[in-house]
């Protein structure tokens, strides 16, 4: 997309002939130089120019939605769960495509950017992920909590935590319907983990100084 401009998909002389990798621009222009990102190799290629669309963009974030816009390369195919880099008025964000719409409310999985009206996403940055805390005596209930994290910060089952005045160890963790790459919805493995954008729910178990004592 054109959030990323400064890189662009060629064939690498060096380690992939074939299939194109991404590539860094270093120096544009007729006869571009450029780096490719898998193996390092540096050489010049010419860069074709791609007539761009604009596509409207709405924004999912914790709860509340916008609208911008964004600026793609008209043959690109753009696919529910995929990332980028969205520049709007209120900030520069990372978002995920959670549908892809062509008109007339017509919802598909992917479709070239030339054919597309509106990419439904939410921001995946910083997110607000749902905790419900189990406690450690029987005699407390569960509570609900609502964690405010970067969504790359992994959480992992048998790990313990502490955010803010809460200290738990996860039991569980529950995963969005938007995420790719999964072949399960619930993880409760020790060692099982999932980056804070994709949860939907934690559990977890109260290790916090407050909980309920017979003193």
């Amino acid at each position: 997309m054109s959030n990323t401009a400064g890189q662009v998909a060629l064939v690498c002389p060096s380690c992939s002939p074939s299939e194109a990798t991404v590539h860094e621009v270093i120096k544009p222009g007729g006869q571009a130089t450029v780096r490719c990102t898998a193996c390092g190799h540096t050489h010049k290629t010419r860069i074709e120019e791609e007539s761009e669309v604009g596509i409207d963009v709405i924004v999912s974030q914790e709860g509340d939605s916008f609208a911008a816009s964004a600026e793609v390369p008209e043959r690109e195919e753009l696919a529910v769960g995929e990332e980028f880099i969205l520049d709007t008025e209120e900030a520069i964000m990372l978002v995920r495509i959670t549908s892809v719409e062509l008109g007339e409310e017509r919802r598909v999985e992917s479709a070239r950017a030339d054919e597309i009206d509106t990419l439904w996403t939410r921001a995946v940055d910083n997110v607000a992920v749902n905790l419900t805390i189990h406690p450690n005596e029987k005699r407390e209930e569960s509570r609900g909590v609502k964690l405010q994290v970067p969504g790359d910060h992994a959480f992992t089952v048998g790990e313990r935590e502490e955010m803010g005045n809460e200290e738990f160890t996860i039991t569980g963790i529950h995963i969005k319907r938007d995420t790719t790459g999964y072949e399960q919805t619930k993880f409760d493995f020790e060692g099982d983990s999932v980056p804070a954008k994709d949860v939907k729910r934690l559990y977890g178990e109260d290790e916090s100084s407050t909980a309920w004592s017979v003193w």
